[in-house]
């Protein structure tokens, strides 16, 4: 663990001293070099997950002993039927929730136990996440609904320090996901499909290393989530973005370098 506490503490020690998040700080690389994905390392291990809710006395598992290798540069989504556990295993992996048993390791290191300092701290600079519904602020605009994860990660004085470069960032990434004319909206003023494009901006926005995302397409119309899943792809095959997909539309799953079927709690290698 202590290579992953590093990280994180050289990342926000950085930041301190620079004043300047990673995101318009120093450059990350924009592409990955990879000629089969499938030879990749490995950047997430998950072993022998479980995990059971409560509803009053009865104890109700959801799942029963998952493993999941995910590759630096793939895009794979999980499938299943309602209820088999996928968002549970995506909570998991996006260090929203904790297993009952198992372990998880990210970049090497053991990330289930971490501290929720730490486990905040690697949501905010390492892992990306996009939900159905949006979760955008509805006070704030589009433009600063995208720079809520560099305010947070700096705090006031640090963040209007830079604030030109900070906008610059989150305005270039409006544009590539098309919503470079709706700066100033607020969420109630968006569509469905221009709410998720700003969630998949803001997910970016501290250029993570692995991004997540929650039956992104759910929500919306066919011809919307195809906009959306194509915007995902574009990120996978041109920045080399790691990415897992939740989805129950076979369809859209087809798209993923591969698909992880979960049937009752447990990965089906049928």
């Amino acid at each position: 663990m202590a290579g992953l506490l590093s990280s994180l503490r050289s990342d926000q020690k950085h930041a301190n001293s620079t004043g300047k998040p990673n995101a318009a700080g120093a450059e990350k690389s924009t592409r990955i070099d990879q000629p089969t994905k499938s030879n990749a390392p490995a950047i997430l291990r998950a072993r022998g997950l479980h995990k059971s809710y409560r509803k009053g006395k009865i104890e109700v598992p959801v799942l029963r002993g998952v493993d999941l290798d995910l590759r630096k540069g793939e895009l794979v989504s999980i499938v299943g039927q309602s209820g088999c556990g996928k968002t549970t295993l995506l909570h998991l992996l996006g260090t929203l929730d904790q297993p009952d048993q198992g372990e998880i390791h990210f970049a090497g290191e053991r990330i289930d136990k971490l501290a929720p300092r730490l486990r905040d701290k690697l949501r905010n600079q390492k892992l990306g996440m996009i939900f159905q519904f949006y979760h955008l602020l509805p006070e704030l605009s589009t433009l600063e609904n995208v720079l809520t994860p560099i305010m947070i990660s700096q705090g006031v004085f640090q963040y209007l320090r830079y604030r030109r470069a900070h906008q610059q960032r989150a305005k270039e990434l409006l544009e590539l996901v098309g919503l470079g004319h709706r700066l100033t909206h607020k969420p109630q003023e968006l569509s469905g499909g221009e709410m998720q494009r700003t969630a998949i901006a803001r997910a970016l926005i501290q250029q993570p290393e692995l991004l997540l995302a929650d039956e992104p397409t759910g929500n919306l119309d066919r011809k919307t989530g195809e906009g959306i899943l194509e915007i995902l792809r574009t990120l996978n095959r041109e920045q080399g973005l790691t990415i897992v997909m939740v989805t129950h539309d076979q369809a859209i799953a087809k798209a993923a370098d591969r698909s992880v079927q979960l049937v009752e709690g447990v990965v089906d290698h049928g």
